[in-house]
């Protein structure tokens, strides 16, 4: 893939680039700013954006809004934000997008090759990736709000796993239950968010998103 990356530490961003390129992708557009970041996707054709969210000249939102304005503009483009701590306002701004292809990682996560090579992979095939520490937080705020006392307990663990991207033989494992208790559980998450089957969607991720965008 052809990929963006705005970082202001010059130390993060060339690591980034490196990593990226030993899994075969190609960084076309390396930034520190989010001014730069917006300019160099708008001038070059990119297939997906990994950025900070804090950046000068402000360190405050600028990454975001950066990526939230190219979102604007494109709506189909990946975006992959990095964060230095779990800030919940800016993941769930995040997460509004009416499209999917999005993920919000922690830092540290960088250090996980794997993890990182993964969550690149998921949201450019469309999917959404958020850091387990921020999904355990949004759980823990969203637990009294309306969608999620239709749910029990253990549906709302089982969203929560869906949500850091664990497939039905993952989540399984985790809970020590049979895949057939995961499926009839997320069944359950399904119908009780209101989301019936339909032509060109994705459940799974809409389930996700739906309660995600309850995060005030």
């Amino acid at each position: 893939m052809r990929i963006a990356v705005a970082e202001d530490s010059v130390l993060l961003r060339e690591g980034l680039v490196r990593i990226l390129e030993f899994f075969g992708h190609r960084v076309v557009v390396s930034v520190g700013t989010a001014v730069e970041l917006v300019a160099g996707v708008r001038g070059t054709g990119v297939d997906l954006v990994v950025t900070d969210v804090r950046m000068p000249p402000g360190h405050g939102d600028e990454g975001l809004r950066a990526a939230l304005e190219l979102r604007r503009e494109r709506p189909d483009l990946p975006v992959l934000v990095l964060s230095q701590y779990v800030e919940q306002t800016y993941a769930a701004e995040l997460l509004r997008s009416d499209s999917a292809g999005v993920g919000y990682l922690l830092k540290d996560r960088v250090g996980d090759l794997e993890a990182l090579a993964s969550a690149v992979r998921q949201v450019a095939g469309g999917g959404t990736v958020v850091d387990p520490q921020v999904v355990r937080q949004l759980l823990a705020r969203n637990r009294e709000r309306p969608a999620l006392g239709r749910l029990t307990a253990r549906e709302v663990e089982v969203l929560g796993l869906m949500a850091q991207g664990h497939s039905n033989t993952a989540i399984a494992h985790d809970l020590a239950v049979s895949e057939a208790a995961v499926a009839k559980h997320i069944g359950n998450v399904f119908a009780k968010l209101d989301l019936p089957v339909a032509p060109q969607t994705h459940r799974r991720v809409l389930a996700v998103l739906a309660y995600l965008r309850e995060a005030p």
